[in-house]
């Protein structure tokens, strides 16, 4: 059975986002907490689902939340979905013009964000080791981000839109 990321409400639990800000990785420390999963380890934007929300919204909704960019649904390029032992988890890959760090604002959850290369992050120790495992399928994959005429002399992901000032 299949299930369509943006319009299917069937059950999961959570959904990430790996944003790709020109070529890095948008990634968020989480909190040094005991009582929450991987504390201290390097995350994706993105958390657990509200109410009856799609993977899709759940995902961007996490991610306006925690690093404070809105991202358009027609601007992620490619979804995975997986079981943890907590249920089914949607991964989602954004790729969005690198000047876009410039609005990143850290939310109320993690110590700090950084830019990482998707292979740093892979192979980092406190990479949480599960969304290193969906990067490096994606990046295994080859998918080459189609990459549309620069928009304000910086290079514009598909999809991108621009931003007004």
């Amino acid at each position: 059975m299949s299930h369509h990321p943006t319009t299917d409400a069937a059950p999961f639990s959570g959904a990430k986002l790996a944003l790709f800000l020109g070529p890095d990785l948008l990634v968020i420390q989480r909190d040094d907490k005991p009582d929450i999963p991987w504390p201290g380890h390097w995350d994706l934007p993105g958390g657990g689902r509200e109410g009856g929300e799609t993977a899709i919204a759940c995902a961007l909704r996490e991610t306006r939340e925690e690093v404070g960019l809105v991202i358009a649904p027609g601007d992620v390029s490619w979804s995975h979905s997986y079981l943890r032992p907590h249920g089914r988890v949607w991964f989602f890959v954004a790729h969005m013009p690198a000047e876009l760090v410039e609005d990143v604002r850290l939310g109320d959850e993690g110590q700090g964000w950084r830019l990482m290369t998707p292979g740093a992050y892979c192979r980092h120790p406190r990479a949480v080791p599960h969304f290193a495992t969906q990067l490096t399928q994606y990046l295994d994959l080859g998918i080459v981000p189609e990459i549309r005429p620069e928009i304000g002399g910086v290079p514009a992901a598909a999809g991108a839109k621009p931003r007004s000032h």
